[in-house]
């Protein structure tokens, strides 16, 4: 069993039958009283983000976390369809478990998938995507790279903001971290 002196990020732990991911720690030892470790923790299931401060050396429950690489096939009414590029082995994910890293998911990207006894809990997006521009408005002469930005909708459904000189029907790069965008792939 770990304690809060183990805490790392990305560290899984179970809360009360909630699964947890360490997001932020930091261990305090005050000049009167006892140490703590204060902690940001992000629910996996829900996404909610709470701050939670502990004992110092508090027992906490590890979950351990296995994370596999599978490829995206497809989306249908009920689910997403995900298959292990290694015995072809396919399953569905449901709309709730895939949350926002649908906006970045097109047929047949890697996706890596968290599993706890053997069942999803967590879908990851790359860290980059290479996504289709549907619509924007028309850039004008003159534009420049450093000129400013317009929204654009991408294939995926996912607004973003974009240099002007960027058109309809070209394919950029955008950080799936913070939704921003990277660069022009093609024309």
């Amino acid at each position: 069993m770990a304690t809060t002196n183990d805490f790392r990020r990305g560290m899984v732990i179970d809360i009360g039958g909630v699964l947890s991911q360490v997001v932020e720690f930091q261990h305090v030892n005050p000049g009167k009283g006892a140490a703590f470790v204060r902690s940001r923790l992000k629910e996996v299931l829900s996404g909610k983000v709470i701050d939670k401060t502990w004992r110092a050396g508090e027992k906490v429950t590890e979950v351990r976390v296995e994370h596999r690489v599978w490829e995206y096939l497809y989306k249908d009414d009920l689910a997403y369809v995900v298959m292990d590029p290694e015995s072809y082995e396919q399953i569905h994910l449901d709309h709730e478990l895939v949350g926002t890293a649908a906006r970045y998911l097109v047929e047949n990207c890697k996706v890596k998938i968290a599993f706890v006894d053997g069942n999803p809990i967590m879908v990851e997006p790359p860290g980059t995507v290479e996504l289709r521009i549907i619509t924007t408005d028309p850039g004008l002469k003159g534009d420049t790279a450093s000129g400013g930005s317009k929204p654009a909708t991408l294939q995926t459904g996912l607004v973003i903001q974009v240099p002007l000189f960027i058109q309809e029907g070209e394919i950029i790069k955008v950080d799936t971290k913070n939704d921003t965008y990277l660069e022009r792939v093609s024309s």
